[in-house]
């Protein structure tokens, strides 16, 4: 299997900005763009689940949180608590479905903010700051487009955090999704 496809593009980094050009676009074609999903995350029974984006301390960019989305695929509703910066409970597992907006560079490019993700765990995040609250009915998606506004150096972390406080006895299911962009630090 070749490396790079044999219709890939090659494009010159940086590219210039145009007027009326989303500023996503931008990022994208500058291979600056990237998405990941946690997959199918189990909670209820009393425990409860998280995902994240987390900027290693090495990495040498700033995290922008472009997008992110909680789809409940549960039967029962789930609480959505938003973390800045704070250390979440239990182990987590790094997520590789983690992917370029640009699939067209050669080579693709690699992120350096890992998604981290975690069922079925028992207590609270701990630090940081929790700065809101949402609420996914049973088969709905929730989510809020950013646009780059929530910014974390090295170090920092965005963290969504699911529980089922109104039928705790009950299992409950979500899958959480993220788009960032990652900015070089000078």
């Amino acid at each position: 299997m070749e490396s790079c496809r044999k219709n890939a593009i090659l494009l010159p980094n940086p590219i210039t900005q145009v007027a009326g050009m989303p500023y996503s676009l931008y990022l994208s074609l500058q291979g600056k763009y990237f998405l990941g999903s946690s997959g199918d995350l189990t909670f209820g029974n009393g425990a409860n689940a998280w995902a994240g984006l987390f900027n290693p301390c090495n990495s040498r960019v700033n995290l922008h949180v472009y997008s992110w989305e909680v789809a409940n695929t549960g039967t029962t509703p789930v609480r959505v608590r938003i973390y800045f910066n704070s250390c979440p409970p239990g182990q987590g597992t790094l997520v590789d479905a983690v992917y370029p907006g640009n699939t067209a560079l050669c080579p693709p490019p690699r992120p350096r903010i890992n998604l981290y993700r975690a069922s079925d765990v028992s207590g609270e995040p701990e630090g940081g700051v929790k700065v809101f609250v949402r609420r996914a009915l049973p088969g709905v998606t929730v989510g809020d487009e950013e646009v780059g506004k929530f910014i974390f150096p090295p170090g920092g972390s965005f963290l969504l955090f699911l529980s089922d406080p109104e039928t705790p006895d009950e299992p409950a299911s979500a899958t959480l999704g993220f788009s960032w962009w990652e900015e070089a630090i000078n």
